[in-house]
């Protein structure tokens, strides 16, 4: 009874919000046209083209589609005929959908959390099952597909310890969502833990794995990586610094100021982690005084170029191929870190900044295993001093050929004995239907 009316409430709060939210998408698109394209697909109308039936896989932004290819790959393989529709909520995920399935699924934006636009997109698509991952908590999509009987799977479950602390306040409403699910399968025994202190059901939760470990050297990464090579002189030592955010770009040009003086012919590949900032960064760089060239102007990086800035989508992990260091960011603030697991593929040393809270058990491993390094950050240092540190560590990693090849290594290894995931959920959700 207490979740009817949690839920009713929430179902009034969202309708309220409903138009406050569809502005903000709009300002959002000042920057980034796409949020403003397809927006009714926003609100659950969505186009006639699509069938109905199936099975719909969500994966948020382009992180979590390249996580989940190698569970994409299998279901397709394992239900030639079923129809499966792969939802995001980002443009830019929206692309990445389209770049690795085109023509073998269907694809469109999940509905805003609201009754009405849930209700359209439910009466539409009227899927068999649906599979979200991770922390992909939709309390009204998923109490009205309860109760029209479609199957709910939650894969790479994860929850940190903040996030669980919060999700304790909202326990009313959170923990009957989480509990409608057929299975809940977690990344590791850390985050069953944390679903189990949200009273999760024990015997829907289970351990399965991490999906993120199930990577692999497509022949189309590999034609990238060779279209990449092209454009710049492999002679030269190249840090690549990835997904970066505001505030990452300043440190990472810092420390690359310093090991210019060290390595002259040092070339910085810079990708940022999202397209409205791609004029900004280019500013910033330019701004420093720093020789620029960005990806999207599709010129040779001479050897006077510092910096080959990568406003592109969906190149990163080919890029991590090209480098002689990679750094991840989104480690050096509160975001939590991004996948150091890519350029783990290719065996490349990693460096990543005090804050990887998105990766515990992944960092974990990988420290334990010396596959990655960790820069340590005291509360009282400044963006100045991290460069600093930032500086010495990469130093020291092109300075050795053994070191290089050592984290590469040890890297790759961990990535290798870890995989299976993806099996393993497609497994259950089978097991489901």
């Amino acid at each position: 009874m207490r979740y009817q009316f949690s839920l009713m409430l929430y179902r009034l709060i969202s309708l309220c919000l409903l138009p406050i939210i569809g502005l903000l998408l709009l300002f959002r698109s000042i920057k980034q046209k796409a949020y403003r394209q397809r927006l009714s697909e926003r609100f659950g109308f969505l186009p006639r083209a699509l069938k109905p039936g199936g099975i719909i896989v969500h994966a948020a932004s382009v992180g979590e589609v390249i996580a989940l290819k190698s569970f994409i790959t299998q279901l397709l393989a394992a239900k030639p005929n079923a129809v499966i529709t792969v939802t995001t909520f980002t443009p830019t995920g929206s692309a990445q959908v389209k770049k690795l399935f085109d023509g073998r699924v269907q694809h469109c934006y999940l509905p805003l959390d609201s009754t009405l636009c849930v209700a359209a997109f439910l009466n539409k698509l009227k899927p068999q099952a649906m599979v979200f991952m991770e922390t992909e908590l939709w309390p009204n999509l998923i109490a009205q597909s309860k109760v029209q009987g479609i199957k709910l799977l939650l894969i790479n479950g994860r929850l940190s310890k903040k996030s669980m602390k919060s999700y304790r306040k909202l326990a009313w409403l959170i923990t009957p969502t989480i509990n409608c699910f057929d299975k809940v399968l977690c990344q590791s025994q850390i985050n069953y833990q944390h679903f189990l202190a949200l009273d999760a059901d024990t015997v829907r939760c289970e351990v399965s794995g991490n999906v993120k470990f199930d990577i692999s050297i497509s022949q189309s990464v590999k034609d990238k990586q060779a279209e990449l090579t092209r454009f710049i002189d492999q002679k030269r030592p190249v840090w690549v610094v990835a997904s970066t955010h505001q505030g990452d770009e300043t440190i990472a040009l810092n420390a690359f100021s310093v090991l210019l003086k060290l390595w002259p012919e040092l070339l910085l590949i810079l990708v940022p982690r999202h397209p409205e900032r791609f004029n900004d960064v280019a500013s910033l760089c330019t701004e420093q005084g720093f020789t620029v060239v960005r990806r999207s102007q599709k010129e040779l990086v001479s050897n006077d170029t510092q910096i080959w800035l990568l406003d592109s989508l969906g190149e990163l992990l080919p890029t991590c191929a090209l480098a002689s260091v990679v750094t991840m960011g989104g480690s050096f603030s509160d975001i939590g870190g991004h996948n150091p697991l890519e350029p783990a593929l290719f065996k490349k040393p990693i460096v990543v900044g005090s804050n990887m809270s998105n990766f515990v058990e992944v960092m974990q491993q990988l420290l334990e295993q010396q596959g990655i390094v960790q820069l340590t950050q005291n509360h009282d240092e400044n963006n100045e001093k991290v460069a600093e540190h930032l500086a010495k560590a990469i130093n020291d990693i092109l300075s050795s050929k053994d070191t290089q090849q050592a984290l590469g290594d040890n890297a790759y290894h961990v990535v290798m004995q870890n995989q299976g995931a993806s099996k393993r959920s497609l497994k259950q959700l089978l097991k489901l239907i």
